[in-house]
């Protein structure tokens, strides 16, 4: 396993960590800027938050900084009611590879989506199975358009918390289940079964650390597969199912054994710092919280 205590070198900002900084948005090129003085080499951003500033004046800022992307946030939300909000999702996934494409990402992250309209305080209907059939549906007509782009897809997995509302993919499981559904595994020179790179997964430790399959499915997965690293902290208690993650080493995920089981089978990215917190780290000091992530990164990642 790598020694991450001497320098950052291995460390990326999602830029929601630092999104909403003393109750104002941190415009996103300023967060670049902040980064890129810090000797951070890579980030993750939000679409919203590249919408923001502009596509082009993003690509630029991270040229100008020598910034690289450990993946784009977020492609999915796949499962919908009608003909005509199918389309949507699709169109909507399309410009979502583009922009990744333009911002040269290693992967589009997809959260999957829960049951129709359930994010919006009203479920269209009851049946997660069939959500989870649309998902796979949405993603396989995706992975066409990725594959011609050579941009990877990366299925997020969500704590089982977000089944209704945000991802109706909960364990690492389910989500290497329609990667071998999608892209099938074929064997290598050593007999292994490896994908094609095409489609794989991003290990959020926040969804994935309580998973007693974690590990097994870690090895499952295999260096093709193993595509993103996002690291923070599960506090207890937990006030708030969406922003109330915690700094790593502050709540009750060992971090360590699951890094080493990613790198085991040869993961060399970026572990991605991925924390939304509207009750401690939002309300700081964008540079403040830029600077324990470093502190923490070398000390408990």
């Amino acid at each position: 396993m790598r020694d991450f205590s001497a320098d950052h070198r291995w460390l990326s900002i999602n830029t929601a960590t630092v999104r909403k900084q003393r109750g104002e948005d941190w415009p996103l090129l300023d967060i670049l800027d902040a980064c890129a003085a810090r000797g951070i080499r890579a980030v993750s951003p939000w679409r919203d938050q590249v919408a923001a500033a502009g596509l082009q004046a993003t690509a630029q800022r991270l040229k100008s900084h020598g910034l690289e992307l450990s993946g784009y946030c977020r492609g999915g939300m796949f499962t919908y009611t009608d003909a005509t909000s199918r389309h949507a999702v699709r169109d909507d996934n399309r410009r979502a590879l583009d922009e990744a494409c333009t911002l040269n990402a290693p992967c589009l992250v997809l959260v999957v989506g829960g049951l129709p309209g359930a994010l919006a305080g009203q479920a269209a209907h009851r049946d997660i199975a069939g959500a989870r059939e649309q998902v796979t549906e949405g993603i396989a007509a995706l992975l066409e358009d990725a594959r011609e782009r050579r941009m990877p897809l990366a299925i997020e997995p969500l704590h089982p918390m977000y089944a209704a509302d945000r991802a109706c993919i909960n364990t690492l499981e389910q989500a290497l289940d329609v990667c071998d559904a999608l892209d099938a595994a074929a064997p290598d020179g050593e007999g292994r079964h490896v994908g094609s790179g095409a489609l794989g997964v991003a290990v959020d430790l926040y969804h994935v650390w309580w998973d007693p399959k974690l590990h097994a499915q870690i090895e499952r997965a295999g260096k093709e597969r193993l595509l993103a690293f996002h690291v923070c902290d599960w506090l207890t208690p937990t006030t708030h199912l969406l922003e109330d993650r915690g700094m790593m080493g502050d709540g009750v995920i060992d971090i360590r054994p699951i890094r080493a089981a990613v790198e085991a089978q040869g993961f060399a990215g970026y572990s991605e710092v991925e924390i939304f917190s509207s009750t401690n780290w939002w309300r700081r000091d964008g540079g403040e919280t830029l600077d324990v992530c470093i502190e923490r990164h070398k000390r408990c990642v």
